[in-house]
C-alpha cells in the first residue's frame, strides 16, 4: 500500500476521501471546541471569585455521540457518511425534520478537495502529509473565526511550532527563513494592531490573527508574508463588500479577519513562489 501512495493520483485519491472523513471531524471540531473554551473560561473566573465551579454535562471533542441541537436526535453511523448522508436526508433531521446547515457537507466537500490537490501537488512525502495537517487547521480555523471571531491558540500555537519542526528538515523553506517568518508575521500584524488603535481608539482585529499569521510564516518562510498579507486583504476587501451590499451589513459590524488570513495561506502554500516572483517582477 506504501508503495502505491508514491503514485501521485493514488496518493490524491485516498487523501480526498480521507479528507472527506477529517471534515466531518472539523465540524465536530468548529463546534464544540469554543464551547469547551468557554466553559474553561467560567471555571475559571469561578475559581477567582472563589465561588463552586459551573456544572457543566460533560463535552470534548469525542464525546458525546453528535446529535440534533433541536430535538437531541443522536446521529447513527449511517447518517454521519460525509456528504453523502446529508443527500439523502434531504438536508433535514431524520428525527424532527428541522433543516440541517448545508455548511456541513460544504467543509467536508472543501476539505476532502483541498487534501485531493495538495496530495497531487506534494505527492507521499513529509510535505505532503503536513500540508493536510496545514490544510485541516486551517479549515478549523476559518469556520470557529465565522461564528465565534476567535482564534484558538489550541490550534494556532501547535500549527506554528509543527511549521518550525517540519522546516528543521526542509519541507517548505529552510529553518532560518521559518523562524524569521513567524517573528515578522506576528510582529507586522501587532504593529497595525496599535497603529491602528491609537489612531482610532478602537482594536481592528485580535491577538488570534497576530498567531495565525506567524504559523503561516513559520510553514511558509519570511519570503511568502507579503504575498499572503497582500492576499488576504483582497480576499477580505471583495467579502466584505459583498456581505455589505448582499446583506446590508454595515461598516461597524466586525468582519473576522482570520478566514482571509487562512484562504491567502493556502494559496501561498501552492501557488506562493509563481505568485512571489511574478510580484516582484512587476515592482522591479
Amino acid at each position: 500500500m506504501i508503495a502505491q501512495l508514491a503514485d501521485p493520483l493514488v496518493f490524491a485519491w485516498v487523501a480526498g476521501v480521507l479528507g472527506l472523513m477529517v471534515g466531518s471531524f472539523l465540524n465536530v471540531v468548529i463546534h464544540r471546541l469554543p464551547i469547551m473554551m468557554e466553559r474553561d473560561w467560567a471555571a475559571q473566573c469561578a475559581e477567582l471569585r472563589n465561588e463552586p465551579a459551573p456544572e457543566f454535562e460533560p463535552l470534548t471533542l469525542s464525546k458525546p455521540r453528535s446529535r440534533c441541537p433541536q430535538c437531541g436526535h443522536s446521529i447513527t453511523v449511517m447518517e454521519n457518511i460525509p456528504i453523502l448522508s446529508w443527500l439523502l436526508l434531504r438536508g433535514r433531521c431524520k428525527g424532527c425534520a428541522k433543516p440541517i446547515s448545508v455548511r456541513y457537507p460544504l467543509i467536508e466537500a472543501v476539505t476532502g478537495l483541498l487534501f485531493a490537490f495538495v496530495a497531487w501537488k506534494f505527492g507521499f512525502s513529509v510535505a505532503g502529509v503536513g500540508a493536510l495537517v496545514f490544510i485541516g487547521a486551517l479549515v478549523a480555523l476559518t469556520g470557529i473565526d465565522f461564528d465565534t471571531q476567535l482564534l484558538p491558540d489550541d490550534i494556532t500555537l501547535p500549527l506554528l511550532w509543527l511549521g518550525l519542526a517540519l522546516n528543521a528538515f526542509g519541507a517548505y523553506t529552510d529553518l532560518k527563513s521559518a523562524v524569521i517568518g513567524a517573528m515578522a508575521g506576528y510582529l507586522s500584524l501587532w504593529v497595525v494592531y496599535w497603529g491602528f488603535k491609537l489612531a482610532t481608539g478602537k482594536e481592528g482585529m485580535g491577538y488570534g490573527d497576530f498567531k495565525l499569521l506567524a504559523a503561516l510564516g513559520a510553514w511558509l518562510g519570511w519570503q511568502m508574508l507579503p504575498v499572503t498579507i497582500l492576499l488576504s486583504s483582497f480576499v477580505g476587501a471583495v467579502v466584505g463588500l459583498a456581505l455589505m451590499v448582499l446583506t446590508r451589513r454595515g461598516r461597524n459590524v466586525p468582519i473576522p479577519f482570520g478566514p482571509y488570513l487562512a484562504a491567502a495561506g493556502v494559496i501561498s502554500l501552492i501557488w506562493g513562489k509563481p505568485l512571489t516572483h511574478a510580484y516582484l517582477g512587476m515592482n522591479l
